[in-house]
């Protein structure tokens, strides 16, 4: 699974180099309806996508289903795609996600390739080999463990993010930060989203996605080491899930990540001594750049169910990753309701 991770000064080289790798007969190019405006334009003119397929699902996370899967398929069918084609995926995780899947299982799995065009799917969603589908209403409820050939990151897509696009993947990379060490963890901090340094952003994001694939080269199906990846996912998946059922508007996965380590470090500090003025601190960054999470004591009942959907649990008990301290992971540890209903009273009211 261990996958090629590159971010190149040139990203036609780039693009052509991961492609003959592949040693493929035809290429497909999966987009949705943004990226097809946006990003394709940028490097559809390059030599080695001469002859490309494009095929474009509908945006957004509420596309990431069965329907559009099938609409995959049916794009590389119709290409006459064979077992020595590649896919290039080229958008946000919703597509490197579902098109990862696709690939993994179009007649028993072809090749493909990442292209990353938001900061989430940078260090998260293209990065590690975890592809798939929502389900009846759940988060990523179908899907196999499949990495890309290659994964190229590049700069200029992340120029063309708004701040809060920009803002849902650093929060994936402030959870690698505190899992990380308390040099990481200050830097995120730290960080000013009032006048960003894309230097620095781009630095930050080398050692994210370093950290992630470390993890994810000594633990690739997710048996042990892994699960750390999983801070902030307990209870960010249940408020992604309860967004998108009950707002207009659903919250980005990254907001629903950072709204999750709130109550996860709060059960840290509770459980294992996670120092409290990294509680603090953390909670004020999130506080000041995300905003607040729109929550009653009536909405606790629906999320906890959720929560026992989450693909981590064991049995009918929730787990969540937790920290004794930055650095110091504590995986698979079970909660209990009236844990959850504290640690969201204290998301709600700090």
């Amino acid at each position: 699974m261990k996958q090629r991770i590159i971010i190149p000064e040139n990203l036609e080289q780039a693009v052509a180099e991961a492609i003959s790798e592949c040693g493929h007969d035809s290429i497909f190019v999966l987009t949705d309806e943004n990226t097809a405006s946006t990003c394709w334009p940028l490097i559809s003119s390059f030599f080695a996508l001469k002859h490309a397929h494009l095929i474009t699902i509908p945006a957004s996370d509420a596309h990431k289903d069965l329907k559009s899967l099938v609409s995959v398929w049916q794009g590389l069918e119709q290409g006459n795609a064979s077992r020595r084609s590649v896919l290039i995926n080229l958008g946000g995780g919703m597509v490197t996600d579902l098109g990862g899947f696709a690939a993994a299982t179009f007649k028993r799995g072809i090749d493909f390739i990442n292209i990353p065009t938001t900061l989430l799917a940078m260090v998260d969603a293209s990065v590690g080999g975890k592809t798939g589908i929502n389900f009846n209403g759940l988060k990523n409820e179908v899907g196999v463990f499949c990495g890309a050939k290659t994964v190229i990151l590049h700069t200029d897509f992340l120029r063309s993010l708004d701040r809060e696009n920009l803002l849902s993947g650093y929060a994936e990379m402030l959870k690698h930060a505190l899992m990380s060490d308390e040099k990481m963890w200050a830097r995120h901090i730290d960080f000013d989203w009032n006048a960003p340094d894309y230097k620095e952003l781009m630095e930050l994001v080398r050692h994210s996605v370093r950290f992630k694939q470390h993890v994810v080269d000594n633990d690739p199906y997710e048996t042990g080491l892994r699960k750390a990846l999983n801070l902030g996912h307990t209870f960010g998946h249940a408020f992604e899930a309860f967004s998108i059922k009950h707002q207009e508007k659903p919250i980005l996965h990254g907001y629903a990540v950072a709204y999750g380590l709130i109550p996860e470090l709060y059960l840290s500090a509770k459980r294992f001594g996670f120092p409290t003025d990294r509680l603090q601190q953390t909670y004020s960054f999130i506080r000041d750049n995300y905003g607040t999470l729109p929550l009653s004591c009536n909405d606790y009942p629906e999320l906890i169910e959720l929560m026992h959907h989450d693909k981590k649990n064991i049995g009918r008990h929730i787990v969540c990753t937790l920290l004794g301290g930055i650095g110091d992971i504590k995986i698979n540890q079970t909660v209990t309701e009236d844990e959850i209903k504290e640690a969201l009273d204290f998301l709600r009211e700090g």
